[in-house]
C-alpha cells in the first residue's frame, strides 16, 4: 500500500495454497520481518518474501502485518482493479467465518459508516492547481522561498496520485517538480511520506515523530525518557530551543543530509540526476550575478524561509495531538487522533496548500485539494455520529500549540526525571 502507481510483478509467497482458513490471532502471530500477514476484505496475504518488492517501500507495508490492512489498502491506492491481480499469488486463504471483519478494537460501524463516506467523496472532480542590491535581493529570497513552498505542495498533490487519473503520470510530474523544481528525491518522499500516512504520530513507524532524541513529543514518550534517566537534552526547555534547531534546520540541513545520503546509498540515479539538474539550473542563473559563494548564501537563505514555513504547516497539524505507540485502531478514529484542521480562508488555503484540512487529506489521501472542503462537513457528521474529536483550531492557535504542545511535553519529562 502507498505506491498506487507502476507494481513489480510479485515472487512466491510460499508454499502454502489459498484455501487456508484462519483466526485473528493466528494472522497476528506473523508480524515479524521474516514473516508477515496481513489482511484485506477478509482474505489473508503472506507478504513476507513481496515486501521488499513493494513499490511504496516494504516499511509501509511491513507496519500492518499482523493486522488488517483493508482501509489503508483501499485509501492508497486509486486503481484496485489493477492492484487486485497483484494479490492473487499472494492469497492463502481467508478469515474464519467466526471471526469479526475487524482486528482488536476497531469499531465496525465507525468502519462501515467510513466506506459509505468514501464512496461520497471519491465522486468529487479532480481540480489540479497550476498552482543587487540588499532589498532586492531579500525580494527575491522571499519569491524564491515562496515559489519553492508552492512547489513543495504541489509536488504532494503529485506524489499523492491526486492529479492525473494515470498514475504513470503522476509520477512521471513528481519526478519533475520534486527534482528539477526543488532538488530532493521522489523515492525518498515516498518512502517517507506514506509511512506517516500509513501510521500517523505512532512511535517507530511515522518517521516524521522520529525526533532523534532532540525533542520528547506526546504524552507517553516524555515519560518513558525521564523514568529511564534519558537526557540526551534539557527536555524541559525544549520550546524555546526548538525556535532555534526546528524551522531553521529542517530542510537546509537534516532534510538535505538525508536525501543526499538515501539517493547514493540506494543508487537511485534517476533521482539523482533530476536533483543535480536543479542546483546546475539554479547555478547557471544566480552565479553569473553573485558569484559561487553569494549564490550558496542566497539558496541557503531560501532554505532557511522555506523550512519555517514548511514546519509550522506541517507540526499544527499533528504535533499537539495524540503521539504514542501502536493502539491498532481502526483508520477514521486513527487519523482523527492524530490530525486536527486549521479553519479555512483564502488565505489559510493557499499558505498550507489546502492541507488545513488535514483531517480530510489523511482520510482521502488521493483526493484533489480543492475537494477537501467539500467532504468536510460529511467527515465532520461522521465524527459526531460516534464520538470522535474534529477539531477545527484558527491558525494562531494551531502555530501556538505547537510551542504549548513541546512545553507540556517538556514539563512531563522533567516530572519523571526528577520524582520517578
Amino acid at each position: 500500500m502507498g505506491g498506487g502507481g507502476q507494481l513489480t510483478e510479485p515472487g512466491e509467497s510460499g508454499s502454502r495454497r489459498a484455501g487456508g482458513v484462519y483466526t485473528w490471532e493466528e494472522v497476528q502471530s506473523h508480524c515479524n520481518r521474516n514473516d508477515q500477514w496481513l489482511v484485506i476484505d477478509r482474505k489473508v496475504y503472506d507478504i513476507t518474501h513481496w515486501a521488499k518488492g513493494h513499490p511504496g517501500g516494504h516499511r509501509v507495508i511491513s507496519h500492518y502485518a499482523g493486522e488488517d490492512a483493508t482501509e489503508a489498502f483501499t485509501a492508497f491506492h486509486p486503481n484496485l482493479k489493477f492492484v487486485q491481480k497483484f494479490l492473487k499469488p499472494l492469497l492463502i486463504g481467508e478469515l474464519a467465518a467466526t471471526e469479526p471483519s475487524q482486528d482488536r478494537n476497531k469499531n465496525a460501524a465507525i468502519i462501515q459508516d467510513f466506506y459509505t463516506l468514501r464512496a461520497q467523496a471519491l465522486a468529487w472532480l479532480i481540480i489540479w492547481l497550476w498552482g543587487t542590491s540588499w532589498t532586492l535581493t531579500f525580494l527575491c529570497s522571499i519569491m524564491l522561498a515562496t515559489a519553492q513552498s508552492q512547489a513543495g505542495w504541489l509536488q504532494h498533490d503529485f506524489g499523492h496520485l491526486s492529479v492525473f487519473k494515470k498514475s504513470s503520470w503522476n509520477h512521471m510530474l513528481h519526478k519533475f517538480v520534486i527534482g528539477h523544481l526543488k532538488g530532493a528525491s521522489a523515492n525518498w518522499w515516498n518512502h517517507r511520506h506514506f509511512q506517516h500516512h500509513a501510521k500517523p504520530n505512532i512511535f517507530s513507524k511515522d518517521p516524521d515523530v522520529n525526533m532523534l532524541h532532540i525533542f520528547v513529543v506526546g504524552a507517553t514518550q516524555p515519560v518513558e525518557y525521564g523514568i529511564k534517566k534519558i537526557k540526551y537534552m534539557p527536555y524541559h526547555h525544549q520550546h524555546q530551543y526548538f525556535l532555534l534547531v526546528g524551522p531553521p534546520l529542517l530542510i537546509p540541513v537534516y532534510f538535505h543530509i538525508q536525501i543526499i545520503r538515501t539517493m547514493i546509498s540506494r543508487r537511485d540515479w534517476v533521482d539523482l540526476a533530476w536533483s543535480m539538474s536543479y542546483y546546475l539550473r539554479y547555478l547557471c542563473c544566480y552565479v553569473p550575478l553573485y558569484g559561487l559563494f553569494g549564490s550558496l548564501a542566497l539558496i541557503s537563505f531560501v532554505r532557511f524561509l522555506e523550512s519555517h514555513w514548511f514546519v509550522w504547516v506541517t507540526q499544527m497539524n499533528h504535533l499537539p495531538m495524540d503521539i504514542d505507540h501502536e493502539k491498532h485502531h481502526d483508520w477514521l478514529t486513527m487519523q482523527l487522533q492524530a490530525t486536527c484542521n486549521i479553519e479555512k480562508s483564502s488565505f489559510n488555503d493557499w499558505f498550507s496548500g489546502h492541507l488545513n484540512f488535514q483531517i480530510e487529506h489523511h482520510l482521502f489521501p488521493t483526493m484533489p485539494r480543492h475537494n477537501y472542503h467539500l467532504v468536510a462537513p460529511l467527515v465532520h457528521a461522521l465524527c459526531e455520529k460516534h464520538g470522535i474529536p474534529y477539531q477545527v483550531k484558527t491558525m494562531w492557535q494551531g502555530l501556538v500549540d505547537v510551542i504549548r504542545s513541546l512545553k507540556n511535553s517538556g514539563d512531563l519529562w522533567l516530572d519523571a526525571y526528577l520524582h520517578k
